[in-house]
């Protein structure tokens, strides 16, 4: 978000009944949320919202299929190509030898890649700034967002009468 900045108005709820009661009247309204920020994951807002299910879990299937490959094919070429040694009277390619380091590898790959897919997605990551509406949304507050940029005087007072019919305790203006 570099040289970019946006307009925000954005309103305060002292509890998640009120945001998800927010939320379903925007829907109902017609309103573009632009986000809600809540200091804990509330039950039902990604269904009011209209959010589909992430697909972060297809990643961790295909990085998952990515590590036990790795770890089965490389110890198939160790102990048949480069390093062929018949110990304990198992054979060359002993496959129930290879489960324990194709589990592990499984869910190392798993983890490491869905963190680092998460990360990416959401623009996060080392020397990343990401703006704070207000200090007490990851505390006790709940938070209503509306990106206003180029928007007429009377969509954003429109914007406003919402937050007074839906019960905000606070609303504010600012740019980010």
């Amino acid at each position: 978000m570099k040289g970019k900045h946006k307009d925000i108005l954005f309103g305060l709820y002292n509890d998640e009944t009120e945001l998800l009661d927010a939320v379903h009247t925007a829907h109902e309204d017609g309103l573009e949320i632009m986000d809600v920020y809540t200091p804990f994951p509330v039950h039902g807002l990604d269904e009011a919202m209209g959010l589909s299910e992430s697909r972060l879990h297809i990643a961790g299937f295909v990085y998952g299929m990515l590590g036990i490959m790795t770890a089965f094919g490389f110890m198939t070429w160790v102990f048949t190509r480069d390093w062929p040694i018949i110990f304990g009277g198992k054979p060359y390619w002993s496959v129930p030898a290879f489960i324990p380091i194709s589990f592990e590898l499984t869910v190392l790959f798993s983890a490491v890649g869905m963190v680092v897919t998460f990360y990416v997605i959401c623009g996060l990551g080392p020397g990343v700034k990401n703006p704070i509406l207000h200090d007490r949304i990851t505390d006790d507050k709940f938070c209503v967002a509306f990106e206003t940029d180029g928007l007429a005087k009377d969509k954003i007072d429109g914007y406003r009468s919402f937050f007074s019919k839906t019960g905000a305790s606070e609303v504010f203006e600012k740019n980010i």
